[in-house]
């Protein structure tokens, strides 16, 4: 989520947790195992039933962030399996703790090799990371200057490098809301309401391929994702004009085949594959 400070990027990142379906017993268990190991759970804790969130502060080190260590003790990403790692002002993370995230986006785990044992840790998360637009945080901004120079903001910008940002499947803006809005009367839907069709959409997808959308790779997704015709051309005209790279191609059929289960749709229609295409730029 990128946006100006105050958009309320921090408040949806800690909501997220409230949309997501509830722990099975399969997952609840990993998650206690791991917080176990971690030595984060007293004497007599029962089973984890609440998804994780972990937010650490943009100070961390990679040891810390991946897990290490004399005796390898998992991370923080994998403190985050089956939840949410929040990353807020992503931008002042060290470059090189951000690149370590690269690994273990794909494969759901990470490794940590020492003289003596190898350690591999589960790492499926959700990762969600919040910046600013730009060094003084107003670029864009319809009502406070921005106050960098183009150079400025494109140095900013390159902190998250090209290869991380590749295995980012939304990229949100945010825009800050007008003060007399925010004391109005409250509007939209609760989380127990998008909770249910997040429920619904991850129910059709366990139905018709087993398995999560968020699994699926490759041939299997592209098997099972089904453009109709205005879709499939627009894709195509996509493909030459944004210069996707393989994993961008997957990453965008993925979300658009998300958009259509959110839907209640079978095949992937334009309106879908449109709204993924935009989250693929700022």
């Amino acid at each position: 989520m990128v946006g100006p400070p105050g958009s309320g990027k921090t408040m949806m990142a800690r909501r997220v947790g409230g949309i997501l379906p509830p722990l099975v017993f399969d997952e609840a268990l990993e998650v206690t195992s791991i917080h176990s190991v971690a030595g984060l759970l007293g004497a007599g804790h029962g089973l984890i039933s609440e998804r994780p969130f972990r937010a650490p502060h943009h100070t961390i080190s990679d040891v810390a962030l991946v897990g290490g260590g004399q005796n390898p003790r998992p991370g923080e990403i994998s403190l985050a399996h089956h939840g949410v790692l929040f990353l807020d002002e992503m931008a002042e993370f060290n470059r090189s703790v951000l690149e370590v995230l690269r690994q273990p986006l794909e494969e759901g785990c990470v490794r940590i090799a020492r003289a003596l044992r190898t350690v591999s840790f589960p790492a499926r998360f959700m990762l969600i990371g919040a910046m600013n637009p730009c060094p003084c945080g107003y670029h864009g901004d319809q009502l406070r200057p921005c106050r960098c120079s183009p150079m400025q903001i494109a140095r900013y910008s390159s902190r998250i490098s090209g290869p991380l940002r590749d295995r980012m499947d939304l990229t949100v803006a945010v825009a800050a809301l007008p003060a007399r809005e925010l004391s109005g009367s409250a509007g939209g839907e609760t989380s127990a309401v998008v909770r249910g069709r997040v429920v619904a959409a991850r129910g059709r997808q366990l139905s018709r391929d087993g398995m999560l959308n968020a699994r699926l790779q490759g041939r299997e997704l592209r098997a099972r994702t089904h453009l109709d015709a205005d879709a499939r051309r627009m894709f195509d005209l996509a493909l030459t004009r944004l210069a996707f790279t393989a994993r961008g191609h997957d990453r965008v059929l993925r979300v658009a085949r998300t958009i259509a289960d959110l839907d209640q749709s079978n095949a992937v229609r334009a309106e879908h594959l449109g709204e993924a295409l935009q989250f693929r730029g700022e």
